[in-house]
């Protein structure tokens, strides 16, 4: 499991919740979230001996084991479990993971396992506001599950189907994306970037098939040659960590984004047709692949969609923690998710001490809102930290850095000076909601900032800096009711400039987690190539 994370609720509400790496600041940390469930308890106020259940997202040491002997057993997965695995189970074999949470938290009366699958199934399911809804989990891999189809109706959950491990689009995706010079199961958003540069021609179908209701993936050739199985049958060696991309590398990738979008739009399709619902829900670590979902909210058997933001294995602790209420009469309670702020907040009395702490020159300002706007329409590339931190792998306004979209050099500056990243790597809008469809084609609520879209003429003219070389564009679609700040910024923002839309990326540097605190923000603002930083009621500016 990667991305451990922990989030508490009460009587079915979602009060906290975030990953571990934003505080250890271990990017992608996937050890036991101590430091989370910390910070649940802390920034509640609720005691460990208050707590009724503690959740693992993840089955039983029992139940794990059997169901892998029995797909070991059936030729679906190979006898050495993948790095990551083990690592696992061992947190959990023995006395599993109720005695590792008493060591390091306190006693709990109620420790319960829940399948991996079923936790992600339940995090989209109960936060999509759908009554009844067909839910598809994109994973790399469960305890021995890829891809399952569920049926969510009046609370309760449903399996329909399992597509099982060593067949999954998740290790189909990490695989290539090591070919291609890149970490698996970290930089799979990057080959997604690098996709539209390439061209078709890549034949993957030694690799990968459609079939009539999904996909086959070669996954035991892909696993038992040890990443050997992909030079071997193009005769073009791996490319090495920081080597130049050619056209190879570009062709590979879009080859591959292809098939991943081919095979989820496949399987959703089928879902579908199987459940008889086209409220459709999503979630899994290959859910984020935002240029799938895109093309997927957009076909003809899906009438409404809902993708949680923390869609990878950190969102399974929202399904986890509400798994007790399958054994309830009434079900899951069931809610709309529209605030993914979840994490830490920190008073304007927390900053000012940060900041007087390091002895900076900053002044108090009574519209941070208005002080941003001004200096993005002046050009200014700022660091923006206001409210609670967003709850997944997205910046949504709340830890951002901010841009002027309508400049193009506003995105090689960004990437040079500031995030140190590829070149060919893009941006992504917040967009006021009220005028998203004068700038998308066919989306107009995308809060999550998880599906890509097309823009219009007139999208492609105002936010170059936030377009990407085909002409498409991963939205955040900004609702005043929910973040009223960074909706004023941004309003603000389009009163000077005629464009109601701010370039926004995550509030971090190359290969750290998004800031969390004020500390964090200052470092990382004094690290980059930021020309201001509006965090709370105040505004910090480099001098010299």
């Amino acid at each position: 499991m990667h991305d451990s994370s922990a989030c508490i609720t009460r009587d079915g509400e979602l009060l906290h919740a975030v990953a571990e790496e934003r505080i250890s600041r271990d990017k992608h940390d996937s050890g036991f979230p101590t430091h989370a469930i910390q910070a649940c308890l802390d920034q509640t106020g609720i005691s460990p001996d208050e707590v009724d259940h503690v959740c693992l997202s993840w089955p039983s040491p029992a139940q794990e084991y059997k169901a892998d002997l029995q797909g070991m057993m059936r030729g679906r997965m190979p006898f050495e479990p993948v790095e990551g695995f083990l690592s696992l189970f061992r947190l959990t074999d023995s006395t599993g993971g109720k005695q590792f949470y008493e060591q390091q938290i306190g006693p709990v009366s109620s420790f319960r396992y829940t399948g991996h699958h079923r936790s992600h199934a339940i995090s989209a399911y109960a936060y999509s506001g759908f009554d009844e809804a067909t839910i598809v989990v994109f994973d790399g891999r469960g305890a021995w599950e890829s891809t399952s189809i569920w049926k969510g109706e009046n609370g309760q959950l449903r399996r329909v189907e399992v597509i099982p491990w060593p067949n999954s689009l998740g290790l189909l995706y990490a695989e290539f994306t090591a070919y291609l010079g890149f970490r698996r199961y970290n930089d799979e958003w990057k080959v997604m970037g690098l996709a539209p540069y390439g061209e078709p021609g890549v034949d993957l179908s030694p690799f990968f098939e459609l079939t009539d209701e999904g996909y086959e993936v070669a996954g035991r050739q892909l696993l038992e040659n040890k990443g050997d199985a992909i030079p071997a049958e193009y005769g073009v060696r791996a490319r090495e960590h920081g080597e130049p991309l050619d056209d190879w590398h570009r062709n590979v990738a879009h080859a591959l984004q292809e098939a991943c979008t081919d095979g989820m739009k496949q399987v959703v399709e089928t879902a579908v047709r199987k459940t008889g619902c086209s409220n459709v829900c999503m979630a899994g670590g290959v859910a984020l692949n935002s240029k799938a979902n895109g093309v997927i909210a957009t076909t003809n058997f899906v009438d409404d969609i809902f993708i949680q933001p923390a869609a990878a294995d950190d969102g399974a602790a929202l399904g986890a923690a509400l798994a007790p209420y399958l054994d309830l009469d009434g079900g899951l309670p069931i809610s709309t998710m529209r605030d993914p702020y979840l994490g830490d907040g920190f008073s304007d009395k927390d900053i000012e001490e940060t900041l007087s702490s390091y002895q900076l020159s900053y002044q108090s300002v009574e519209d941070p809102a208005v002080e941003a706007a001004e200096r993005l329409a002046d050009g200014q590339i700022v660091g923006w930290f206001q409210g609670r931190m967003e709850f997944g792998p997205r910046a949504l306004g709340n830890r951002s850095i901010l841009g002027d979209p309508s400049s193009e050099s506003t995105k090689d500056r960004i990437n040079k000076a500031v995030k140190f990243r590829e070149s060919w790597r893009p941006f992504a809008p917040s967009i006021l909601e009220e005028y998203a469809g004068e700038y998308l084609a066919n989306i107009e609520h995308s809060p999550f900032m998880i599906l890509t879209d097309q823009a219009t003429e007139k999208g492609s003219q105002k936010m170059p800096a936030a377009i990407h070389v085909d002409g498409s564009t991963r939205p955040q679609t900004v609702e005043k009711d929910v973040n009223p700040r960074y909706w004023r910024l941004i309003d603000q923002f389009r009163q000077r400039t005629g464009v109601p839309v701010v370039l926004n990326t995550s509030f971090n540097l190359r290969g750290e987690p998004i800031v969390r605190t004020p500390t964090d923000a200052v470092r990382t603002f004094f690290s980059s190539g930021m020309d201001t930083l509006v965090i709370g009621g105040y505004v910090v500016e480099k001098t010299g």
